[in-house]
């Protein structure tokens, strides 16, 4: 009998809990904040985006240039041939 009560409970917990749920969710309240934030969110990003600090470029003359990048004296290997000198 105590086992049934409990599955009862947990069976009226668990539809109680959708229940509100979706309550709250399909409510005009929630909907209306979630347009309202949505309209906000260029605001927030042009605040945030002035408030950020501007680093220096140190990036000037990094990349160095080699100018024999493929030299003659290098031997080329084909795979089979090195298989076949087994």
């Amino acid at each position: 009998m105590f086992r049934e009560l409990k599955y009862v409970l947990y069976v009226i917990v668990i539809f109680l809990f959708i229940f509100l749920t979706g309550k709250f969710y399909f409510s005009d309240e929630n909907k209306k904040n979630y347009y309202r934030s949505f309209n906000n969110i260029n605001e927030k990003v042009s605040i945030y985006s002035s408030r950020l600090p501007l680093l220096k470029n140190d990036t000037d003359n990094v990349i160095e240039y080699v100018e024999n990048k493929f030299s003659k004296d290098k031997k080329n290997y084909l795979f089979w041939k090195l298989l076949e000198n087994d």
